[in-house]
């Protein structure tokens, strides 16, 4: 009996191992193909809201996570600017500052997602 349970502790914690190995990064047509699905659900109202814009960032996210070396900065810096927007009461200061940086982003997704 003791064997037994040996043997299924350990392709357990196999099965485990195998899952838990890190996601591969994406190509940058691959990384634009998701991010133009996300900016065209109609759920998000387009980042106008502040609903919109939790949701826009919550599903970009995993994207962000797995995203081309081209493309992550931009992803990472939309995500900073639609987290400090869909604040309460968000950093006006701040929020100049990431302007910039946001259309800086809205660039080079342009110009990699033609």
């Amino acid at each position: 009996m003791k064997k037994f349970a040996t043997a299924l502790i350990a392709a357990g914690l196999v099965l485990t191992a195998s899952a838990c190995t890190a996601p591969t990064k994406l190509s940058t047509k691959e990384t634009c193909e998701r991010v133009q699905v996300v900016i065209s659900n109609p759920s998000n109202g387009g980042g106008q809201t502040r609903t919109g814009l939790v949701r826009l960032a919550n599903q970009l996210r995993p994207i962000e996570a797995v995203a081309s070396d081209d493309l992550k900065p931009a992803l990472g810096s939309l995500l900073e600017y639609a987290d400090e927007a869909s604040k309460e009461n968000p950093d006006q200061d701040k929020m100049a500052q990431m302007q910039g940086n946001s259309q800086a982003a809205n660039t080079a997704l342009s110009t990699f997602c033609r």
